[in-house]
């Protein structure tokens, strides 16, 4: 049985299409699944040779085809079998690592302006991501051709849309919050001790040992 995600990937990926080499996969693991799933060169091809091994997957040799000396890969049935049995499993999401958000959690620390500066480097990084969703969409929408699986796909498509839509609109919010933090000259010590706290710093704690 496979041993990690990228082998279900990697299945998948045969699945859907007629095989291919390890960079195919890889290019269309980028061109398909990128923006919410990656996986590396390194990753991809210890995978296939362990799949070969097990069978779930039949490697053919560069002479059975002309002008490339790359290895293709093409799907056994017991691969399928593999991929359709893990499809039912419950999906587990890994517990994420933020450093936006853990740099945002922290913010009062630094001022308003430095979550300002982070926070505008998100909303860039979203409204670039929502061109790249919206070809996509374009293209997907234009095409002649009907794939079954194509439905699923434009699930997949409208939720990163949504997804990305929510976080530009979190954005403009987040950014008028912090320019009124800002502009209220709010120091983080001065907060802290409006709370009724006393902030952290070396006296304090020097104090404390005492």
């Amino acid at each position: 049985m496979p041993k990690n995600r990228t082998d279900y990937v990697i299945l998948g990926m045969l699945g859907i299409g007629s095989g291919g080499s390890g960079y195919e996969i890889r290019k269309a693991i980028e061109e398909t699944v990128g923006s919410f799933w990656g996986e590396s060169y390194g990753q991809i091809y210890p995978s296939l040779r362990r799949l070969a091994a097990e069978g779930l997957v039949e490697e053919r040799p560069p002479e059975s085809r002309s002008n490339t000396r790359r290895h293709e890969y093409a799907l056994t049935e017991s691969g399928r079998a593999c991929f359709r049995e893990w499809l039912r499993l419950p999906f587990q999401n890994d517990p994420p690592r933020n450093e936006f958000l853990l740099k945002l959690f922290f913010g009062g620390e630094a001022g308003p302006q430095v979550s300002i500066g982070h926070v505008r480097e998100v909303q860039r990084r979203n409204r670039q991501m929502l061109d790249t969703l919206h070809g996509i969409e374009a293209a997907a929408r234009n095409a002649s051709w009907q794939h079954p699986h194509r439905r699923y796909w434009m699930l997949t498509l409208n939720l990163g849309l949504a997804l990305t839509k929510a976080a530009l609109a979190w954005c403009e919010s987040a950014l008028t919050e912090l320019e009124t933090l800002g502009a209220s000259g709010t120091d983080p010590v001065q907060a802290a001790a409006t709370l009724g706290r006393e902030p952290i710093t070396t006296e304090t704690n020097e104090g404390a040992r005492q």
